[in-house]
């Protein structure tokens, strides 16, 4: 059982990936971005729906089947009585899954300095973003990131 144990931690903590834009990934170091400025134009508070990688509901089905399968009385109860825990774990693992793995967000309008506009959703993290603010848009790897200019 406290292998078991172990397996759903190491599922749940896996799914932990942050988007925090506090958080630069590995993957991302010692790489070459590029660097645009611009204003921020509006900002509003959005919500990231959660993941669902399949690992919530692995995890829930094979917790829930091995408590029903021990709950059972006979044989053939613990096999029934399992596969209706295996079934309510399943679906209880990954909507776990889904509601651990949202996140509060920003969507930040940008107006770049040659007059382009974009548009970035990101995590919220311990900057905080207003019309007028002077920004930079980060691009590494595919990902683009808002941060605030340094003051001049």
């Amino acid at each position: 059982m406290k292998q078991l144990y172990a397996l759903a931690l190491v599922l749940a903590l896996s799914a932990c990936a942050s988007s925090s834009p506090d958080v630069i990934q590995r993957a991302d170091t010692q790489r070459m971005s590029v660097v645009e400025d611009g204003v921020v134009v509006s900002v509003r508070a959005v919500t990231v729906e959660g993941s669902q990688s399949g690992g919530g509901a692995v995890t829930g089905g094979v917790v829930g089947g091995l408590a029903g399968y021990g709950a059972g009385g006979n044989q053939r109860d613990s096999q029934v009585i399992g596969v209706l825990g295996a079934v309510a774990g399943a679906v209880a693992g990954n909507a776990i899954e889904r509601m651990s793995t949202r996140e509060d967000a920003y969507e930040i309008l940008v107006q770049l300095k040659n007059g382009d506009r974009r548009a970035v959703v990101q995590a919220k993290g311990t900057e905080t973003f207003a019309a007028g603010d002077a920004v930079m848009l980060i691009t590494s790897g595919g990902k683009v990131r808002v941060a605030k200019a340094p003051a001049k």
